[in-house]
């Protein structure tokens, strides 16, 4: 059973890599933060029992049945909400929030080699593009694989598949990038 301080550890371990998962998905800030905010407090209220070498891959599941559930009740939001919006007034709403600070460069090395700290952050801003291209199950494999770390059995029980179907995806993601950013100009 993990305690409270394990399970604060871990939630602060994987809020970041959490929200970005989340924001590729979704692609709004605010919601990628409902989701990730929803899936913790999921997690924290429903398995403070289970073991804390079991929080990660019960995390991921829940993040992932989360985000499943934001794009059912948008489907649904979308259907209702254009039948009805001719009743409604249009109005135009703010979009003030700030974006995350997604790259995270330590300050001396950034002070002593501005060049190498801006080609880092540009080739880093072409892989967040391309990823976003990704269709989503590919990018949810690629994500879980190689952001997360989790092998492939892990991956095929918190994305609900077989582990064929995760090693296909990651396959087409890692394809797929690598031909998005060699046309960019991007050798990994």
């Amino acid at each position: 059973m993990a305690s409270r301080k394990e399970m604060a550890d871990f939630l602060l371990s994987v809020e970041r890599r959490a929200f970005k998962q989340a924001l590729y998905a979704v692609r709004n800030d605010e919601n990628a933060l409902d989701i990730v905010q929803d899936s913790m407090m999921k997690l924290a209220d429903r398995y403070a029992h289970a073991p804390a070498a079991e929080l990660p891959l019960i995390f991921q599941r829940i993040l992932q049945n989360t985000i499943r559930d934001h794009f059912r009740r948008s489907k649904v939001r979308n259907f209702f909400g254009t039948l009805l919006s001719s009743l409604l007034p249009t109005r135009e709403e703010d979009e003030t929030a700030d974006p995350l600070e997604t790259l995270n460069i330590a300050a001396d090395e950034a002070s002593s080699n501005p060049e190498k700290w801006f080609a880092r952050k540009e080739v880093a801003q072409l892989i967040d593009g391309a990823v976003q291209l990704l269709p989503n199950r590919q990018r949810e494999a690629f994500l879980l694989r190689y952001w997360e770390g989790l092998d492939v059995a892990e991956t095929a029980r918190v994305m609900g598949c077989s582990e064929g179907s995760v090693k296909t995806h990651c396959s087409r993601a890692t394809h797929t990038l690598a031909a998005i950013l060699q046309q960019k100009g991007v050798v990994l």
